[in-house]
């Protein structure tokens, strides 16, 4: 049996396509459907291992746990990670292949493509339902040539589309009607309906203008559906950094900082610490003045020397320099440990031009970028309280020295990971989603300060949310298009 599968593309980028997908993938499993979620191409930062041992967008694998299933690198065929203004490591099916120009990523797409209709082709023999989900916008003219992402794949494999554009943003009607309008016949007949997403107030207020857009693009309005307020999903990319969390400032909370880097990646690890209840959490960005702090976290990153120089040129190294000096604590992750080792070296050019460089040398470790890149999920232990730790590893750099005979982490095959420094001021680790595990997260938080930190059982959460948005798109969505169309 071949899978039905429906297509969500936006007629802007965030207008709620990933939002969308996930609560269709949920509401789909409810019912009783083998549902996969599926995005032909992704550009994202951040991103997850799948069980096959591949990296997909994160988002994908958000909507595989709204399916009920494992996220398989089939979901996500095709991931550019941008490392620069114009380039990006190109992940074909879970694998990173090299990295790539937009100019030569637009001449290497015929192959992609391929990927994306293997990819689709094996998940459409296992399930009853694919839920695919777009990228930016159909109606891009610069990039309707090869298109894989949006509109290019929906007429390969013949299925139909739902368009979705972001009220709050203003001028919904002109975005829906004029993407409509920039498509060709062939596209705009594979349209079977409009989404208005984000909407606050008296659905009966928008009337008119539902009825004129009905009858301007001769398209039916599948819904309308509300803003959902206190909705939390991770983020796929840098759009996520301006959504607030849960917390705000105040009390005794724990204030935990980070920079808002040029090539942040995996910032979904903060999730957890921006919705805890004693955590005042905040992303400082280019030109913000540093804010005393608990706990400064150097995240993750695509181009680890580049973010670096970047840290340095804003004032980092020497607020990070006091803030060790006056007894606060520096947690490391993935990239961020490599900052702070003393030497980073890239001789393949991997993230940038090849070469070496110091780093912040507060751990006695180096780092060399290698062009096999290790995915893995790992269980094991923090040497903080002995805390149970779940995550994953997405990472080119091996880092060797001294440091890591106090190691931050011991797993359940026997390997260490990270460094503590002596002073125990410093906690590095290449585990990401660490805050995800309730006890490692307490862990930390009690290691930075908090004295009684409360449990937060953030899957839990995540679940709700997903449930959320499944019930919200049961009341509020005219579902036919989905249960009926498809390929």
């Amino acid at each position: 049996m071949t899978a039905k599968t429906i297509m969500i593309q936006g007629a802007t980028s965030d207008a709620g396509k990933s939002a969308l997908a996930t609560g269709l993938c949920r509401l789909l499993a409810r019912r009783g459907f083998r549902v996969a979620p599926f995005k032909p191409q992704n550009m994202a930062l951040n991103s997850a291992v799948t069980a096959d041992g591949g990296e997909i967008g994160r988002s994908q694998a958000v909507q595989a746990q709204a399916c009920g299933v494992e996220p398989h690198t089939d979901m996500n065929p095709v991931l550019l990670k941008p490392n620069s203004h114009t380039g990006s490591q190109v992940i074909i099916q879970g694998r990173a292949i090299g990295n790539m120009e937009a100019r030569g990523y637009h001449g290497y797409k015929p192959v992609a493509m391929r990927a994306v209709l293997e990819s689709h082709a094996r998940l459409a023999a296992q399930y009853q339902y694919i839920v695919a989900e777009g990228a930016g916008s159909p109606a891009e003219i610069n990039l309707r040539d090869g298109d894989i992402a949006n509109m290019g794949f929906a007429e390969a494999v013949d299925c139909p589309v739902i368009l979705v554009a972001d009220i709050e943003r203003g001028g919904v009607f002109a975005h829906l009607a004029g993407t409509l309008a920039l498509l060709s016949e062939s596209e705009r007949a594979r349209v079977v309906g409009l989404v208005i997403n984000r909407f606050r107030g008296d659905p009966s207020l928008l009337k008119t203008g539902v009825d004129w857009l009905e009858n301007h693009t001769g398209k039916p309005v599948l819904g309308v559906l509300p803003y959902l307020y206190d909705l939390h999903l991770e983020a796929e990319d840098s759009m996520g950094l301006d959504k607030p969390g849960g917390a705000s400032g105040g009390g005794d909370k724990l204030r935990v900082i980070a920079p808002a880097m040029p090539r942040i990646s995996n910032h979904t690890d903060f999730d957890p610490l921006r919705l805890h209840p004693q955590v005042e959490f905040a992303l400082v960005r280019a030109g913000q003045p540093i804010p005393p702090a608990d706990l400064i976290i150097l995240p993750g990153s695509k181009s680890v020397r580049a973010d670096l120089a970047w840290l340095r040129a804003q004032g980092w190294e020497e607020a990070l320099r006091r803030h060790l000096r006056y007894g606060g604590k520096v947690l490391g992750i993935c990239g961020g440990l490599q900052m702070l080792g003393k030497k980073l070296h890239d001789p393949d050019g991997l993230e940038g031009v090849p070469g070496s460089g110091d780093g912040l040398g507060w751990l006695d470790l180096e780092t060399t970028l290698e062009p096999e890149k290790r995915l893995t999920r790992m269980r094991g232990r923090l040497t903080l309280d002995d805390a149970e730790a779940v995550g994953y590893e997405i990472h080119m750099g091996v880092s060797r020295g001294p440091a890591l005979a106090r190691p931050a982490v011991r797993f359940d095959d026997g390997s260490a990971d990270g460094a503590r420094s002596e002073d125990d001021q410093i906690f590095a680790t290449y585990l990401h989603g660490m805050f995800d595990e309730s006890a490692a997260c307490q862990a930390i938080l009690r290691w930075a300060g908090q004295s009684e930190p409360e449990a937060l059982d953030y899957p839990a959460l995540r679940e709700a949310n997903i449930d959320k948005l499944a019930d919200m798109l049961e009341k509020h969505l005219d579902l036919g298009p989905v249960m009926h169309g498809g390929s």
